[in-house]
């Protein structure tokens, strides 16, 4: 590794902060924090921890000596100020002294000796920071480190490469155990720099910031120097079928697979999203023959269990050509991988002495031999999380097998980090949102009604896919949205173009749940003399255009097994024609018929077709221009004939998006038609 310290920008960061009142020491803590947080070799996701000791003044503006620790499950790469809370130091020291500390009183114990109330709870190494003297404290959980920590010699293996630079801790669970050992390990040789701590991390420390963090590279790079020294040939490769089924093909197998059927409520499912994974070195190790052992030997630091539990699913193979044998195999798989979780917990829930809660038994890694691996999370960003903490393990368990033989820790350390509440505290769940780990597409994504709906599908927990004709526009639509949102290029009238859509929007969701099929054009023409081509052109795009989205989108969700939701967006015109707009209203009158048809053919999958009927939408299918000519020849306003419904209002893309949305929700409903036009006597179904 190389140290990215730079004097200048450290110096630049302590006069940013300096003036919104935060202290030089702080300030450099934060510097040193975000460089460790920004290499993934290091840390992930809220993992590791780092902290400076100094003095502040209380609510009482009386002086404190404090330690600055990093909040828990604060992310080091954008740390601010707030994520390094204070605390009394003296407190916390004096903990020292206890036998034994349970869990709701360290927290209680730590939160009272916070300098303020409100701060958030502090690093569960809280009290291994206070303990030991010195100024400034990283502790990360390197890759390279770990790679000779976890070892059936690891403490020996560690002692040899880094020497006497660091003292050895063996594992003890994080907390108080820890934080005395660590003391005393420091205490037996004063001048080391660091401590590893076996099958668990680095720490390091010194009284300025920039050599605390120098030291942590530099002990880093003799474990990987170590590691590329004596590299042996990792992985002997296993026999793989001629031809592997592609990642859009797989994915929704294995998504349909790991969905919790709700058992209270007929079609509900807690489903998940994929990230899918299949680098060179991801390869390297889904493919090996040896995989069954290393690859359920577990977790490289037991941080991670939160986050990916403390074993893989591992499916074999998926043929090219093969995928119903495929999706029977993985069935069994799953289902082993299960009942195992929940033989897993009942053991050692039986033998804790305070009960446990049991966390659902879906994995949140699975490996595909022959294609890579998938992270899965209840969100997006969950799944991304578990495939980041995958590859970090990959590149772990690949250096220590490169060196040796990887070993994690025992089965009842691994369940007691999982059930740890101080551990499970750092996920900090909020209520779900009710289309939580469902993912939805919308074509015509970048239009008014389009973008609209996109935006109460993500509010409401889905992933979205915005799919349009202006790629480009769906991009940016999509960045416009909360949260990790997909834009892309999709001509409907184009089925290549249409199953490319759904195949890259699989590829990054692990498939798709609810399916708007919005795009549209109002063509225009007296029906009696109007071009075929122009008929023909409407009719592409305003009805097999939808057939091609909805065959798709069955592709899917049949693969899913686990039901979904089309909708689609018809028009006044399919049921109160107006003059000159035939062109328009026949292909829509026809997607309508589309709906029902797809309705009756599915509903026993599970699968719910409905439409939404708009009209008088400013933005959809109404410009500006032929809204200030309608307005004009009705000697109306453009607010009055805008309003010029039951109402008495205007009709938003908004409302029209709401009720996409209350179809996407309504789990009883299809076949149905939703007038969204102010009340429309003449465009009512009758």
């Amino acid at each position: 590794m190389k140290s990215l310290w730079s004097d200048a920008e450290a110096e630049a960061l302590v006069a940013h902060y300096a003036a919104r009142g935060v202290g030089r020491e702080v300030a450099l803590c934060l510097y040193g924090s975000r460089l460790l947080g920004g290499d993934k070799r290091l840390v992930l996701h809220g993992g590791g921890n780092t902290s400076v000791k100094t003095v502040l003044p209380d609510l009482f503006g009386e002086s404190a000596e404090v330690l600055c620790i990093k909040g828990s499950g604060r992310d080091l790469a954008a740390l601010e100020p707030e994520g390094l809370p204070a605390v009394r130091l003296a407190p916390l020291r004096a903990l020292r002294r206890r036998e034994s500390l349970d869990d709701a009183e360290m927290v209680r114990l730590s939160r009272a000796a916070l300098l303020d109330p409100g701060a958030p709870n502090i690093s569960v190494e809280a009290l291994l920071h206070a303990f030991l003297p010195h100024r400034f404290i990283d502790h990360t959980h390197s890759v390279a480190v770990l790679s000779l920590a976890d070892q059936p010699d690891g403490a020996a293996l560690c002692a040899e490469v880094i020497g006497r630079r660091v003292a050895v801790v063996p594992y003890v669970r994080p907390g108080l155990p820890l934080a005395k050992a660590a003391a005393e390990a420091f205490e037996t040789g004063p001048d080391v720099e660091g401590l590893v701590l076996v099958k668990h991390g680095i720490v390091t420390f010194a009284e300025d910031a920039a050599e605390a963090y120098r030291r942590m590279i530099g002990l880093v790079t003799l474990a990987e120097e170590r590691i590329t020294r004596t590299r042996k040939s990792v992985f002997a490769v296993r026999a793989l079928p001629s031809g592997i089924a592609s990642v859009a093909e797989s994915a929704p197998v294995l998504r349909g697979l790991c969905a919790i059927p709700d058992p209270a409520t007929p079609g509900l499912y807690t489903r998940f999203v994929l990230d899918f994974r299949g680098g060179k070195a991801v390869r390297q190790f889904v493919d090996g023959a040896d995989l069954e052992r290393y690859g359920r030997a577990g977790v490289a630091t037991p941080d991670h269990t939160i986050r990916t539990k403390n074993t893989p699913l591992i499916v074999p193979p998926p043929e090219r050509g093969r995928l119903d044998a495929f999706a029977a195999e993985a069935r069994a798989a799953v289902e082993r991988y299960a009942a195992d979780y929940r033989a897993y917990f009942a053991r050692h829930n039986a033998a804790s002495a305070v009960p446990k809660r049991e966390l659902d038994p879906m994995p949140r890694v699975i490996i595909v031999p022959g294609l890579g691996l998938f992270g899965v999370g209840r969100s997006a960003n969950d799944a991304a999380i578990a495939a980041d903490i995958a590859e970090s393990w990959v590149e772990t368990v690949t250096g220590a097998e490169a060196i040796g033989r990887f070993e994690s820790l025992s089965e009842t350390e691994l369940f007691a980090m999982e059930y740890w509440s101080l551990e499970q505290a750092k996920l900090g769940r909020a209520e779900e949102k009710p289309l939580a780990g469902q993912v939805a597409l919308v074509t015509g994504g970048a239009g008014t009604i389009g973008f609209a709906t996109a935006t109460a599908m993500r509010a409401a927990g889905a992933e979205t896919v915005l799919a349009d004709l202006d790629g480009a526009a769906a991009e940016q639509a999509a960045a416009r949205l909360d949260g990790p949102a997909l834009g892309l290029a999709c001509d409907v009238t184009d089925p290549a173009s249409v199953r490319a859509a759904f195949d890259r929007a699989t590829e990054h969701f692990g498939g798709v749940d609810i399916v708007v099929s919005n795009a549209g054009a109002a063509l225009q023409g007296r029906i009696g003399e109007v071009e075929d081509a122009v008929l023909r052109k409407s009719f592409e795009l305003n009805f097999f255009a939808h057939q091609s989205v909805a065959q798709n989108a069955l592709r899917i969700l049949t693969a899913q097994k686990t039901g979904g939701c089309l909708l689609f967006n018809v028009s006044k015109q399919a049921v109160s024609p107006g003059p000159n707009f035939g062109p328009y209203g026949l292909p829509k009158a026809a997607t309508l018929a589309l709906m029902r048809q797809y309705a009756l053919e599915y509903g026993s999958a599970g699968i719910r077709a409905n439409a939404v009927n708009a009209d008088g939408i400013r933005g959809g299918l109404l410009t500006p221009e032929m809204i200030a000519a309608r307005a004009a020849s009705y000697g109306m306003t453009e607010a009055q004939y805008m309003g010029r419904n039951l109402l008495g209002h205007e009709v938003t893309a908004a409302d029209v998006a709401q009720a996409f949305l209350s179809l996407a929700l309504a789990r009883s409903t299809t076949g149905a038609f939703l007038t969204v036009d102010g009340g429309n006597i003449a465009a009512a179904p009758r």
